[in-house]
């Protein structure tokens, strides 16, 4: 599949650098590579996390909120995949209802 095109991978990468570039704009903070379909969002806290997830649900956005023990205490985060199957328009749905639910949380201004 990728000997006849790239057109996927090159999919995948411009939603990577949306979202990250939109979420990183926003105010978010965000872990992992730049160039990696899995963005994890930084929020510290765990309860924090599940609130998070839960009221992204709410909108049709389903993304994991992850904590200790699966990762250290204190940094507790949202995992986000991209993928190129998503379009232009549902990468700015999920940022537009990151940045509604990161101000509902105070997580950004």
């Amino acid at each position: 599949m990728l000997n006849e095109s790239n057109e996927r991978v090159e999919k995948l990468a411009q939603n990577v650098a949306l979202f990250r570039g939109r979420m990183t704009d926003a105010g978010f903070t965000l872990g992992g590579d730049a160039s990696n379909a899995i963005a994890p969002v930084m929020l510290g806290d765990a309860r924090l996390a599940t609130q998070f997830a839960d009221d992204m649900l709410k909108k049709s956005i389903y993304v994991i909120g992850f904590s200790f023990p699966v990762v250290p205490k204190g940094k507790a985060r949202i995992r986000v995949q991209l993928s190129a199957a998503h379009a232009e328009e549902e990468v700015n749905r999920a940022v537009d209802s990151f940045i509604e639910v990161g101000r509902k949380h105070g997580v950004i201004e």
